[in-house]
């Protein structure tokens, strides 16, 4: 599914501006009441009339990469499984290879 244009965005903010209620203006622009209450409050809250481009999500990794350097550097050669273990997280090793990857970290056996 496509986000809205950011013209029928500044059409709906505009025709609530105007003092149009929530329910008329989407029935006008053939929009749910929740997208519109939705666009005015991302523009009350953030300044944002816009719709996002980009998705902004930390990985569920990031709290721990402290303590994933840390074992890295104590024993290089740990597996993915040693290294779940001994951060004692629900992570999936897929997960914890995506980190490894992403930090630039090689597990390095001897």
């Amino acid at each position: 599914m496509q986000a809205y244009s950011k013209e029928m965005r500044r059409d709906v903010l505009a025709s609530c501006d105007a003092g149009e209620g929530t329910r008329a203006v989407a029935l006008r622009f053939d929009c749910s009441e929740s997208w519109v209450r939705r666009v005015k409050q991302e523009r009350r809250e953030q300044g944002k009339t816009a719709p996002a481009t980009t998705r902004r999500r930390v990985p569920r990794w990031t709290v721990h990469r402290e303590r994933i350097e840390q074992i890295i550097a104590e024993s290089p050669d740990v597996t993915l499984q040693e290294l779940k273990d001994e951060l004692q997280t629900d992570l999936s090793r897929q997960t914890l290879c995506t980190a490894l990857r992403q930090l630039k970290l090689t597990l390095k056996k001897k």
